[in-house]
Parts: C-alpha cells; structure tokens; sequence
C-alpha cells in the first residue's frame, strides 16, 4: 500500500492533497476521506491510501493514517 504526507487539506470541503513518497502530488476528495474513518487530517500526517483508476486518472481511496 502506497504512502505519503498530507500537503493539503481543508475542512470545510473535507479535499486535499497527499505528496507521495516519489513527490507527486495526488487530491483526495470528500469520498475518500468519508470513507476513512478519520475525522481530520494533519499538515504533515503520513497516510497509507489505494489508487483507484489508471494513470493520471486515478483517484485516491481508503486513506487510513500510518501508525507505529
């Protein structure tokens, strides 16, 4: 499962975006977050995600924070 960092993230619209661990940057939506069962995210926070799709099209889902 793919990692990265939170660069972004508004709560309001509850979107933002995850820099990866190749330095691409990837939005997640409403439904990704939704769907993690988190209720916000942190600057900084590093999560495990799936891309969903192919390419330059894939969407980010089931983010989940990494713990250790």
């Amino acid at each position: 499962m793919p990692q990265g960092t939170i660069k972004s993230y508004d709560t309001t619209s509850r979107s933002g975006v995850i820099l990866d661990d190749q330095k691409r940057e990837l939005a997640f939506d409403n439904d990704s977050f939704r769907h993690s069962g988190v209720r916000l995210f942190r600057i900084g926070q590093r999560v495990k995600y799936q891309l969903v799709g192919h390419a330059e099209r894939a969407q980010v889902r089931d983010l989940t924070i990494v713990t250790l």
